[in-house]
């Protein structure tokens, strides 16, 4: 990881994104001991308006909070990859929910997983796939560790699920695992490490 780690999470509302982001500055912040700064926006709808949450991570006091140009895009929509993509940097990790965004670009670092698809399938519930793509996020990028990443999710879900959300940590590690293994074979310039 950078000096300064940058991730914006972004998607549609009731998604799950703020409390993702949330979920993930408090892992990378409690759990794992670094500087961490979580901001968050969303359109006037309740639910379904647009929503972004950005996360700061570094080892150095964050002397700026907001997401200048991020490290790690996740887009759980087309709307959301379509209007943030522009921000990532051109050497940035591109995650998109291959469920819902069906125009992938060609990027070198992108990895499509279907997250809104294993969550419903796998887990049972659509709306864990915000878990989902957190834990594929983490395996991917080494953003926080997987164990903090498990102690916030479960300090901050529902009583009664947290065995579902084991389950959706599980099923987007695996996903993750599988997409490295299967690009690691690829021709990628940079040796048999670069996914």
């Amino acid at each position: 990881m950078a000096e300064r780690f940058e991730i914006r999470l972004a998607g549609s509302g009731g998604q799950g994104l703020i409390l993702a982001g949330i979920i993930l500055a408090e892992a990378a912040g409690i759990y794992d001991g670094k500087f961490v700064c979580q901001t968050q926006s969303y359109g006037p709808e309740a639910r379904g308006g647009a929503s972004k949450a950005d996360v700061v991570i570094s080892d150095e006091e964050i002397d700026y909070p907001k997401s200048i140009r991020p490290d790690v895009l996740l887009a759980m929509n087309q709307k959301s990859l379509d209007l943030y993509l522009r921000d990532l940097k051109p050497d940035g990790v591109l995650l998109v929910d291959a469920t819902l965004v069906s125009e992938i670009p060609d990027h070198h670092r992108v990895f499509a997983i279907p997250f809104t698809e294993l969550a419903r399938d796998r887990i049972g519930k659509a709306m864990t796939a915000n878990i989902v793509a957190l834990a594929a996020l983490c395996q991917l990028t080494g953003a926080v560790s997987l164990e903090g990443l498990e102690a916030a999710v479960l300090a901050r879900v529902p009583r009664g699920t947290a065995e579902l959300n084991r389950a959706a940590l599980a099923a987007g590690v695996e996903a993750a695992r599988r997409v490295q293994e299967e690009t690691a074979h690829l021709p990628a310039g940079g040796g048999e490490d670069e996914t």
